[in-house]
């Protein structure tokens, strides 16, 4: 990646990150908060997922087509792929913040199960098909 692409995803990254980082328990306020000495650790994971937002954006502006080089023959799997790797990296940020937000309400539980579990699953084994694919195009 050229520098100056390299200079432009840091700086939508952290246009992204930096108020995802700050909104996130605004957006979801947490119904419990955590003991003072876990804080530091919470935090760091959320400026963790929050990076990862700004990544995953970045993928979804500029990754179609680093993807599609991959995949030339099969647009379907292309468009799979550069799905799942986005979703991968976008869906960490809502995904905590709602288990803070919701606590242990067993009923919205169950969504973040369908709604972030079994796609982050799906998307999982979408990578691992692609993979494959390489794999197996490669000489032996």
């Amino acid at each position: 990646m050229p520098k100056s692409k390299r200079t432009i995803v840091t700086i939508i990254t952290l246009v992204v990150a930096i108020p995802a980082f700050f909104l996130g328990p605004q957006i979801w306020s947490p119904v419990v908060a955590p003991p003072g000495t876990l804080i530091p650790f919470y935090a760091f994971l959320a400026a963790i997922e929050a990076l990862l937002l700004g990544l995953g954006v970045c993928f979804l502006i500029w990754g179609f087509s680093l993807v599609w080089r991959v995949f030339p023959g099969s647009r379907m799997l292309a468009f799979l792929v550069y799905l799942s790797i986005g979703w991968q990296l976008v869906s960490w940020w809502p995904h905590d913040n709602l288990h803070a937000h919701i606590g242990m309400d067993f009923q919205k539980l169950l969504g973040i199960e369908y709604g972030f579990h079994l796609t982050l699953m799906i998307s999982s084994a979408i990578l691992a098909y692609a993979f494959l694919k390489i794999l197996r195009s490669l000489p032996a």
